[in-house]
Order: structure tokens, then sequence, then C-alpha cells
């Protein structure tokens, strides 16, 4: 299961036909305790890069945008009554959303792990 991520610190786990979207573990580090996560509608349509969800810390309120286009078809809803799942596993059970994809080619534009854990290590 391939997964790939954004300068923003989103990723995506392509299983299948579908990927599964949250916030990397680097970025959770970032925000602190996370208190409350806004998820997307079940059936809405997401752009490549647009706002599609909202996690709110003791530090700051950060938008998440879709990696990739495609139509949410399930959400963690575990993470309206224990939005710190995010920070106790970020990249596991923490996940936000699941998107099936419109454009799997847009998969192309996003980094590697290899490619994202270089990219994070310019943040010192």
């Amino acid at each position: 299961m391939p997964t790939f991520y954004t300068k923003e610190h989103e990723y995506i786990r392509i299983e299948g036909e579908e990927g599964v979207v949250g916030v990397t573990d680097y970025a959770q580090s970032q925000l602190g305790d996370v208190v409350f996560v806004e998820l997307p509608l079940i059936g809405k349509s997401l752009t490549k890069g647009a706002e599609s969800a909202v996690v709110e810390s003791v530090k700051a309120a950060s938008g998440v945008n879709a990696p990739v286009s495609g139509e949410v078809v399930d959400i963690n809803r575990a993470l309206e009554e224990t939005p710190a799942m995010v920070n106790q596993d970020a990249a596991g059970a923490g996940w936000f959303f699941r998107l099936k994809l419109t454009d799997p080619a847009e998969l192309e534009t996003l980094m590697n792990e290899a490619a994202y854990q270089d990219y994070v290590k310019t943040f010192g």
C-alpha cells in the first residue's frame, strides 16, 4: 500500500481505488494536543489542494487539504469522540477520511516516503 505526502504534511495511503487521508506524524507533533477535528461530509467531492477538514489543537486551528481530487466515501467517526487519536497514531487510527480517487495521475505530483522524510529534515 503506497503512501504519498504533500508539502502541507497530509498523507494519502492508497488501498485499491481509494485513499486514506490524514496528517503526518510531523504535522501532529507541530500542532500539539489535538482537541477537535472537523471532517468532510460523506459524498462530498473534493478538489486537489482544497481545504477538506479542520484540525484544532491547544495551539491553533489548521486546515487539512485534499492531497488529490476525489469523493469522500468514509470518515473516521472515532475522531469526533477521541480527537487525540491523531496525536497517538496519526498514520494509523488517527486517519481523517477515505477518498475514491477521480484522477489517480494526481498522485504523481506528491512525494513518496523517502522524499517526504528529506523534506521534513529541511525544517531542522
